[in-house]
Parts: C-alpha cells; sequence; structure tokens
C-alpha cells in the first residue's frame, strides 16, 4: 500500500485516471486535431500532473512534493495522453489521405502500396 502513501487507492483511480486520465486524453486529442508536436503534449502533461498532484494535496492531505507520487500520476497521464493522441492521428491520416493510406489497427496506419 506503499504506492498509494497510504491513501485511499478510490482516490488515485477518481482523481489521477478517470479525472487525470481523462483531461490527458482529450489533450492529446487536441494536440493531433491541430497536428502539433508529441514533445509539446509531452511538455503539457508535466503541467497537468504538476496540477493533480496540487488537487491531491489541497483535497485529501496527500504529500505535495512526492517524487513518486509524481511520477505515477505522470505515467498515468503521459500514457492516455499519447493513447489520444495516436489514436485522433491514426484517424486522421486515413481520412485526409485516403489515397495514400489504409488502417491498420486502432493506433496505426499503413502505405497502400505495401498491400
Amino acid at each position: 500500500m506503499d504506492f498509494f502513501e497510504s491513501q485511499n487507492p478510490l482516490i488515485f483511480l477518481f482523481l489521477s485516471v478517470i479525472l487525470g486520465g481523462g483531461v490527458a486524453a482529450m489533450a492529446g486529442r487536441g494536440q493531433a486535431k491541430g497536428w502539433h508536436s508529441p514533445v509539446t503534449l509531452a511538455f503539457f502533461m508535466v503541467i497537468l500532473t504538476c496540477a493533480l498532484r496540487f488537487l491531491h494535496f489541497a483535497l485529501f492531505q496527500a504529500h505535495l512534493l512526492s517524487l513518486a507520487s509524481f511520477l505515477r500520476d505522470g505515467v498515468v497521464a503521459e500514457y492516455f495522453a499519447f493513447f489520444g493522441y495516436r489514436l485522433t492521428l491514426a484517424r486522421q491520416m486515413v481520412e485526409k489521405y485516403p489515397w495514400l493510406y489504409t488502417r491498420s489497427g486502432p493506433l496505426n496506419w499503413r502505405d497502400k502500396s505495401d498491400t
């Protein structure tokens, strides 16, 4: 239970995974829709992670400057952000360039010449 720093795991599930993950996925989607670099998305997720840590601190008296908790929340935010980014980018590539690409899964596309 040290992973949750003696905090209720439901708090982590709600605040970091559901709320933070949803915001991160929407941010990833927005970055992909604007054709922005994933590097900027990674920077925005650091900012979101700081906000999530502050919410844990302000609402549930968790440790604000805990490196383990910051990394845990950051990994969750980065995962959801890049999932949303890649999902949207794959959809865009197939829809905007149908003569070049075809879908090869929910997160990938491939050249039509490869078939």
